[in-house]
């Protein structure tokens, strides 16, 4: 049973004043409906809550910038999934609610629950509908907007495909305002790297743009899972690119298939608690995926950070590029005393090392 995940941004269900767009939200209800009738697990990451409060609260003192976040989002979130449970109400479906935050995806324990709680949902008919908590999330670790938790939760999910659902067509050769800039139809699995060709800007209700997308949408994709940018004010867009090829959108190809535990690894920047700095041997070792094997100590020059057995640590070769991340099988103490040394357990094994893939220098 094929598995999606729909990320739908904030531009395409509210109106230019705020106001939540019922008719757009029922439309793709009606859609996301249609699809789980035929049989497909859909999981719905759906932004819109601070966008519905603000419009529906009105301040009686100027707020910072932090109070109004949670503020908005607190009464927006409710707003959001009740008008989705009356809308799938209408199809004899149920659809549930997950608030998450980064720090969620840091820990594995937090990341299986969280899956967990996801399978559930799905062998039971219920449609999760995933928002980040931004009552709490007013840190450092928040998510670079909706598109960064939505490509999570597709690795996590293992998902067959991600569609993120903006208010364009899809990614561009250029300026989409002017004139003679077309959609990139198909972007290969060997891409790594879009920012030449994206227009960096943010969206009006949304905190991210279209570079943060094509960023987590290459990434997604490298992990194994096809990705599909379109425009989600479009009438029939889900089904469209579901269901025909020539569909006006960005499909991002998926390279191989990545397992669970270094798709975990892939998303986990923001908790490694140290680096590894290996010698140009064994970074080319880890750079051919022909090659590619467990990092051992004789390969590693250098240890950075006080981390445990079993921590998250960079990858680094020897002129600061960051190769990858991984678990570590050493404690920094004791891998510094076994650097260069021959016959030694890996620092990281194969099974939980992920490799980046490079963009061209």
């Amino acid at each position: 049973m094929s598995t999606i995940v729909v990320k739908i941004g904030s531009n395409v269900i509210t109106r230019p004043d705020g106001t939540l767009d019922i008719t757009r939200m029922s439309a793709l209800v009606d859609q996301v409906a249609t699809l789980h009738k035929r049989g497909f697990r859909v999981v719905m990451v759906s932004s819109g809550a601070v966008a519905a409060g603000r419009n529906e609260i009105h301040p009686t003192y100027r707020l910072d910038t932090v109070s109004a976040r949670q503020l908005y989002s607190a009464v927006g979130q409710a707003k959001l999934i009740n008008r989705y449970y009356e809308l799938f109400r209408d199809h004899g479906l149920v659809c549930g609610q997950i608030l998450t935050t980064k720090e969620g995806f840091g820990s594995r324990t937090h990341y299986l629950n969280q899956k967990h709680c996801m399978e559930v949902m799905l062998a039971q008919g219920v449609i999760p509908i995933i928002n980040e908590n931004d009552t709490v999330s007013v840190t450092e670790l928040m998510f670079t907007d909706n598109d960064e938790l939505s490509g999570l939760v597709a690795a996590m999910m293992d998902a067959d495909r991600l569609i993120i659902l903006s208010n364009i067509d899809g990614i561009y050769d250029g300026n989409p305002s002017l004139p003679g800039s077309k959609v990139i139809k198909e972007v290969q699995p060997s891409v790594a790297d879009l920012s030449e060709v994206v227009v960096a800007g943010k969206s009006t209700f949304g905190r991210g743009g279209m570079l943060t997308k094509s960023r987590i949408a290459l990434k997604v994709a490298s992990e194994g899972i096809e990705v599909v940018i379109a425009n989600g004010k479009r009438d029939g867009i889900l089904l469209s690119v579901i269901d025909d090829a020539d569909t006006v959108c960005t499909r991002i190809l998926p390279g191989e298939r990545v397992n669970g535990v270094r798709k975990w690894i892939a998303h986990s920047h923001d908790f490694v608690k140290g680096s590894l700095i290996v010698n140009e041997g064994a970074a080319a070792i880890l750079l051919d995926p022909e090659k590619a094997t467990s990092l051992l100590p004789v390969g590693v020059t250098g240890v950075e950070g006080n981390f445990e057995k079993g921590d998250l640590v960079a990858i680094m070769d020897q002129d600061g590029r960051q190769l990858g991340l991984g678990c570590s099988e050493y404690n920094a103490d004791a891998l510094l005393k076994c650097l260069g040394s021959k016959g030694k357990r890996p620092a990281v094994h194969y099974d939980y090392l992920y490799i980046e893939r490079q963009g061209d220098e």
